[in-house]
């Protein structure tokens, strides 16, 4: 059985205990439109359990968001008729993570809705790359 956290937003949606306008559901995950849209058809994507970061969900269950998510992403797409969309998945208060339980936003955009991501950009050193890939590696 997967966890729950009866303080949790997400879980209250999975539940029934708050409404939601769902859009998919399975055995691990549903999909619902965000109640604060950052565009037409923004859809948030959760794993039915409660976990706070990406890192912690199981293999399978990360597997079935794996499966759905780009069949979701189209038919979000072909229904607002917005080609281009943004996924963002955020992880921990730093990364800007609103809600403690793992969730993809979906977030159609059109070239004047104003939605921008401006995140300044480093230059990777080489020595470091290299330490990194050698011990990213071994992690996995």
């Amino acid at each position: 059985m997967a966890p729950k956290d009866s303080n949790c937003i997400f879980c209250k949606i999975v539940d029934g205990d708050i409404p939601s306008y769902k859009v998919y559901e399975d055995e691990h995950v549903m999909a619902f439109l965000d109640v604060g849209p950052l565009s037409h058809g923004h859809t948030l994507v959760i794993p039915k359990g409660h976990w706070v970061t990406l890192d912690q969900v199981p293999e399978q269950v990360g597997a079935a968001i794996g499966k759905v998510l780009p069949k979701i992403a189209k038919a979000v797409c072909k229904v607002t008729g917005i080609e281009d969309y943004n996924i963002l998945q955020n992880n921990g208060s730093a990364a800007h993570q609103a809600v403690g339980h793992v969730h993809f936003h979906i977030i159609p955009k059109t070239a004047d809705s104003g939605l921008g991501i401006d995140w300044p950009s480093g230059k990777l050193d080489g020595e470091l790359a290299a330490d990194l890939v050698a011990n990213i590696t071994q992690a996995l």
